[in-house]
């Protein structure tokens, strides 16, 4: 559809203005005690939340999202988005529903009302009042207990085989920024927009689980254990020593810290492969490095921990140092080939681990999301190729450098082509791609994309070239030291395009009008 000139001058006056407005963001910190019962599927659990006003208006209530109830029913946002895609409504078949129930929402200790939303589908979302309004400053206690019931693994959360993916597990406040209230509702097709919050977290199940999961891991005994047994693995590969129980009891509580963080994931499986090394960056720092998969026969994830810690270098390199103490990946369920899904420290690997430049790939791209949805946190919602298409772009480079290959084009690549240094080796991949049809504009809400193979052409390809399109015009070199003069600025904020367009300018020292007006352009550049 084409804009008029009247829409495209309001549009420009408004990001111009946008971006001139006083910065601010939410201040949050979670203690949160959860059991698994791996029996029924199900968890229970409490959460306190410290939640400082830093905006400069009064708060009257505070939107939270519960997202295990987007799996509750057939009439919910997520199942209707699923259903009419018909390259994602497949894996709808012989699901298994999830909730979340028993909430009872306490501010300062004392229980309070809240109000489900207006819309009948967003039954994930539930406005919890404030019995006092929260001035500006000011700080307020808000505890639950909840009750979770997981769904079949079919959209990031639930469980399969022996497996469980916890994500999007407890009552999470909404963002609030200069924009107001994101009280959106879980998509399948569509990923997260979340306040940096401190964690601390409980989790009590099953002596006999390993346990993956965002943050660093406080019990001295286990990550010990985890640690001995991870470094044979590494150090021998051909033959796997499998964990075992550092208690006797029935049952054990692990936990888990972690600050500056959106969000907060756990898997658990038994006989899972531990292995573990430690990166060293550029600076000296060392990170604990952690991959964990499942004790198969010829299986290419006997390499994981070199892919985990080659991506973390580069990407600390490229953009700027990676800023957690440990990074890990985890093999999610046997049956399934979804791809990967990102959390702060720890990715979810579905993908098939074929061939190992694939594997590489994958797990490559999901732990550059610790860049781009971790320590950048733009809003996944609104601007998906802030997070999907500058990760691709970095993984593209990954791959043309290590392999002389690409995620996309695969084994459809000439031979020739990889005898090419890699940086004319990458020209050659984006001059592909710049014929491949990609008709919808960058800039399009993930919600707005009426299928997957669309969002992820555009939100992961297109924005790849787009970047690219900068990078040629202005040289290697160049673009990097502007790029990490973003994510310094950046680092721990939600940067918009706004944002990202001022500090580019900045390092570059031009104007970028024509540029970002690709952004919205239909079509080929």
């Amino acid at each position: 559809m084409q804009k008029t000139f009247l829409t495209i001058i309001l549009s420009l006056f408004y990001f111009s203005i946008f971006a001139q407005q006083a910065y601010f963001q939410q201040d949050l910190k979670y203690n949160i005690d959860v059991t698994l019962n791996d029996k029924d599927k199900s968890l229970k659990g409490f959460e306190t939340i410290t939640y400082k006003n830093n905006s400069p208006s009064d708060l009257d209530f505070i939107w939270f999202h519960i997202w295990p109830n987007a799996y509750k029913n057939q009439s919910t946002a997520l199942f209707k988005q699923i259903n009419s895609d018909t390259s994602r409504k497949e894996k709808l078949k012989n699901v298994t529903y999830g909730s979340i129930s028993g909430l009872n929402f306490k501010i300062n200790g004392k229980t309070t009302k809240t109000e489900a939303h207006p819309n009948p589908e967003y039954i994930d979302i539930i406005k919890v009042l404030l019995p006092s309004t929260l001035k500006p400053g000011d700080s307020v206690t808000i505890s639950t207990d909840f009750n979770v019931k997981l769904p079949s693994y079919f959209s990031r959360s639930g469980y399969a085989d022996t497996e469980f993916m916890v994500t999007q597990w407890y009552p999470k406040p909404a963002v609030f920024d200069k924009d107001g209230w994101h009280e959106f509702p879980y998509l399948d097709m569509g990923e997260f927009y979340s306040e940096y919050a401190n964690y601390k977290v409980n989790i009590t199940l099953p002596s006999a689980y390993v346990v993956g999961a965002t943050g660093v891991l406080q019990n001295a005994d286990e990550l010990a254990a985890y640690k001995s047994i991870g470094a044979k693995n590494t150090a021998n590969r051909s033959k796997a020593v499998i964990y075992s129980p550092v208690t006797k009891a029935a049952t054990k509580t692990l936990s888990y810290a972690i600050n500056n963080v959106p969000d907060f994931a756990w898997f658990a499986d038994k006989d899972l492969v531990i292995q573990y090394d430690t990166v060293k960056l550029v600076s000296g720092k060392v990170v604990d490095a952690f991959s964990y998969y499942h004790n198969k026969k010829n299986t290419l994830w006997v390499n994981s921990i070199d892919y985990i810690k080659d991506a973390t270098k580069r990407y600390s390199n490229w953009i700027g140092e990676y800023e957690y103490p440990v990074v890990q990946a985890i093999e999610g369920p046997k049956n399934n080939a979804s791809g990967g899904m990102e959390y702060p420290t720890i990715t979810l690997i579905t993908s098939p681990d074929a061939k190992r430049e694939t594997l590489d790939g994958v797990i490559t791209h999901e732990v550059g999301h610790n860049w781009f949805m971790s320590m950048l946190g733009s809003n996944e919602r609104m601007h998906t190729w802030q997070d999907e298409g500058f990760n691709t772009y970095f993984q593209f480079r990954y791959e043309a450098e290590k392999y002389k290959s690409n995620s996309i084009f695969g084994d459809a690549i000439p031979a020739k082509l990889k005898e090419l240094p890699a940086d004319k080796f990458l020209a050659s991949i984006y001059g592909a791609l710049a014929n491949v049809p990609m008709q919808s504009p960058i800039e399009t809400p993930a919600a707005d994309f009426k299928t997957s193979e669309e969002y992820g052409l555009i939100s992961y390809a297109k924005t790849a070239l787009w970047l690219y399109v900068l990078q040629a015009e202005i040289g290697q070199e160049k673009f990097d030291k502007a790029f990490q003069a973003y994510f310094s600025q950046w680092k721990n904020k939600h940067p918009t395009p706004a944002d990202f367009k001022a500090s580019m300018e900045k390092s570059l020292g031009v104007n970028l009008d024509k540029y970002f007006a690709l952004l919205n352009q239909p079509g080929k550049f």
